[in-house]
Order: C-alpha cells, then structure tokens, then sequence
C-alpha cells in the first residue's frame, strides 16, 4: 500500500518513530548496507532482462586482497557457508571530498558481515556498529610500511590500510580486524561510497521519510523539518549519516536508520521494476561506486549471489547487530565508543562459524544484564614457558578494560590455556574465556578469576 493510502494515525505513528515512510513488510526484510547486496537483488527482481545489465561489467571495480591477508586466519568450520563483509564508504576522493573536513584518509561509515548458510536456506545479516572498541592488527599500510598492533575503534581499519588511497589494502585491513575479532572467515567483500548511494536513491526519485522532529546537523550537512516528506541527493545521504542531531545521538541510532531506509528504498526499486530505463538506472548509479574482492566483481558473480538468496524465506533472513554496551561503563572518560559483549557475542560469532542459525529473541535475552569488563578482576599466570607472556596477555586485557590485579608466573608449565575460578565468579570466568578461543575452564581453589596462559595462546579477541 503506497503513503497516500494510509491512514493518518499510521502515519503519524511512524512518524514519532522517526521511520522512513514506507512500512517494512516483516516477511521481506531485503535491504542490506552495501552496493553487492543490492544490486545482486535488484538483478535478482529484474529476472528476465538480466542481459540487458550485462554492459554494467565494466563499472565494478575488482580489488585483489587474497595476497594481502596473510596466512594466519580462521579456519573454515563449514565449508558451503559464506561470509561477506559489506563496507559502507565514505572517501574523502572525487566526488566525497566535501564529506568531510580536514579528513584525507578512506574512512568506512558502516560494517556488516552477511553469513549465508551452506544449505542456503537461513542468513543473518550482523551490525558492526562503527565506533566499536576492537584489537586492530598489524595492516599493510599501502605505502611501504605497516602498522603497530593495538586497540581503536573498528572502522579505522579501512583508514589505516587506505593510507595509499587503494581500496585493496583498506578491505584487506578491515578483513583481517573482523577476522581477528570475529573468528569467521570472511570469503568476500563488497564496498559502496556515497555516490553511489545518492545515485540509488536519486534514479528511484527520492525515498519518504518521516521524522518526528527537526533536524538539523551541520555534520551532516542535513536540514529538514518535521513530519513525512520525501529525500534525494544530498538530504538522503545526510539522513542516513546524521547521528549526532537525532535520536540519542549514537551510532546504532544510525544503523536503525540505515537499515529501514535501505528497506525502504527496496520496496520502491520493487514497484519500479516494470520501468527498464528506472531500474537500469539505479544499477548504473551503484555499480559505478562498487569495489568487490576480483571473485565477486562483475554482474554474473553478483546474479549467482542473487539466486543463492532467493530460497531464503523472508523470516530466515535474520538482521542483528553485534551485543554490545558502552565503553563508558569500563572507562568513564570515553563516552564515545562501544564494547561489544562477552559471552553474548562470541556465543554469536561461534554460531556462525558452525553454520548454526542465530535465535535473535534468545541472544536479546541473554545481553539484557551485561557482565561488564571492568568487574572481571583476572589475575594472569605464565604456564608457557615463552618469557613475558603474562605481562603481554596483561596488557591487552586492560586495553580492553579487564580489571588486572597481577600478574606472575604458574607453579608449573600448562599445555592448555585455561581460566581458573571460584565458585562464585563462574560468570565473570565465562566473560574472560570467551575472549580466548580455545580457553579451557575450570572451578578452582583460588581466590580469583585467574588466566593461566599456555603454549597455545594466540590473542585476546
């Protein structure tokens, strides 16, 4: 049902929620950040005149990231699955120079990983929100030299592998940091810039919004009054930017916004599906700004991806974002970043790479009372024979506000990485060891949390 035909209550209903004006059908929740995704699907509803986008080749960029990701990766636990990590972009080249001032470096405005299953018949799409507070490894900076592993938030990844101004080297950092957060093995990536958006957005002339009060963010060069009205160009790409002038300021206010305007923005590409020159038009728009991994880049790659979703059900096409709280709740002065939550999210993470399909409702569940970093007191043992290694482990704990209250080494060498507990902090004790694959636990008679690090410890993830 189109906006004219509904009710006033309905649409002042969503209005005072802020949503786009076109309501999202629960059974079809299509819309993905990201260039591949959307263009696999508009080719996927084009069906019959898929011939006629052949010619958009030659507008996706392929970028060659395989040799730039080294050999120290997760393993694949289910052969057939897929992960894809989808960048949205926002470069500060050509056309996006006026994004941002003072900004010279590639800069990634969102992240997602849409995991397909083997079987093709579930996938989980899974937020990551931008400003999370994540180990970024060493990355092949692009211009000869490589970065020093440490601890930021997880978009300045693609700046740090960008510092050339290549796009291969900025999806092969921001890989190798979901990677290493993560432990899934991501098989692709799909990058899209703001032009390309706008150009979606502009060929569909325009998609309805409804916010319930003004906006008004100079950040995002964004200035629009309350109530439905419908966006193009400029006014979109703010919309689906703007953060700090709307909402409660945070940046999955934003991924709730992206995400229903990209919903939106769907159905009209659906309702414009009998008008070749309109859809044509959107693709040429988004296909112009789309950099893939050289697997993925070209129109029949992303048709095959396109008819390996159309067995999906709607309501086996699940969107989450990553549990999470905020860092302020660990360090007072940042009030600026996320944590994601442990066990929670590794719980989720571990599902996916074992091609297990996620129970959104119980995941919620399970994050409403967070067990935050801060409150894990841990002491840190040596047991693996390797000199320093608890003060190394120690130090990237408080890097990501764990509470260490020593450190030293075991009475005797371990074969196995192990957390140590009593009784009564066995919640605390499955925080910590589900930031350490492999990690074995155990109730001990000891006084507190205590990590005893093994030969087979690799990192704190």
């Amino acid at each position: 049902m189109g906006t004219r035909g509904r009710s006033r209550s309905e649409r002042r209903e969503r209005a005072a929620r802020g949503a786009p004006g076109r309501p999202v059908r629960r059974g079809r929740r299509w819309a993905l950040w990201g260039g591949g995704a959307v263009v696999a699907l508009l080719l996927l509803a084009g069906g019959a005149a898929f011939w006629v986008y052949q010619g958009l080749d030659g507008n996706i960029r392929g970028a060659d990231v395989d040799a730039k990701l080294g050999t120290d990766r997760p393993v694949n636990l289910s052969p057939g699955s897929k992960n894809i990590l989808v960048v949205g972009s926002d470069s500060r080249a050509g056309g996006n120079a006026k994004y941002g001032k003072g900004l010279v470096t590639m800069q990634s405005d969102t992240l997602m990983v849409l995991h397909l299953s083997a079987d093709r018949s579930w996938a989980t799409v899974v937020s990551l929100p931008r400003d999370s507070w994540v180990p970024i490894p060493a990355c092949d900076k692009g211009d000869g030299t490589s970065s020093t592993p440490h601890t930021f938030k997880i978009n300045s990844a693609f700046a740090i592998g960008g510092t050339s101004g290549r796009v291969s080297e900025a999806a092969a950092c921001t890989i190798r940091t979901v990677e290493r957060n993560t432990g899934l093995r991501i098989d692709h990536f799909v990058s899209v810039d703001f032009q390309g958006f706008k150009g979606m957005v502009n060929a569909l002339d325009g998609i309805e919004i409804c916010p319930r009060s003004a906006i008004h963010d100079p950040k995002a060069q964004l200035d629009l009054e309350a109530g439905c009205q419908t966006v193009r160009d400029e006014q979109a790409l703010g919309y689906v930017r703007t953060r700090y002038s709307i909402g409660d300021g945070s940046d999955l206010g934003r991924i709730n916004r992206q995400q229903e305007f990209l919903q939106a923005l769907m159905g009209k590409a659906q309702q414009k599906l009998t008008s070749p020159g309109a859809l044509y038009g959107v693709l040429d728009s988004i296909t112009k700004s789309l950099t893939t991994d050289n697997a993925l880049a070209g129109i029949k790659p992303l048709y095959g991806l396109a008819s390996e979703l159309k067995g999906i059900e709607g309501d086996r096409l699940t969107f989450l974002t990553v549990p999470n709280y905020a860092r302020e709740a660990d360090v007072p002065s940042d009030r600026a970043n996320v944590v994601w939550q442990f066990p929670q999210a590794a719980e989720l993470f571990d599902s996916l790479a074992q091609d297990r399909e996620v129970d959104k409702k119980k995941l919620e569940a399970a994050a409403k009372n967070p067990v935050h970093a801060k409150s894990v007191r841990v002491r840190v043992l040596n047991g693996s024979g390797r000199p320093g290694a608890a003060s190394k482990v120690a130090q990237s704990l408080t890097a990501l506000g764990y509470s260490v209250t020593g450190t030293g080494n075991a009475p005797a060498p371990v074969e196995r990485t192990a957390v140590e507990y009593p009784a009564a902090l066995k919640k605390h004790a499955e925080v910590l060891a589900s930031r350490i694959p492999g990690a074995a636990t155990r109730a001990a008679p000891v006084e507190t949390v205590t990590l005893v690090v093994g030969p087979d410890f690799r990192s704190v993830r």
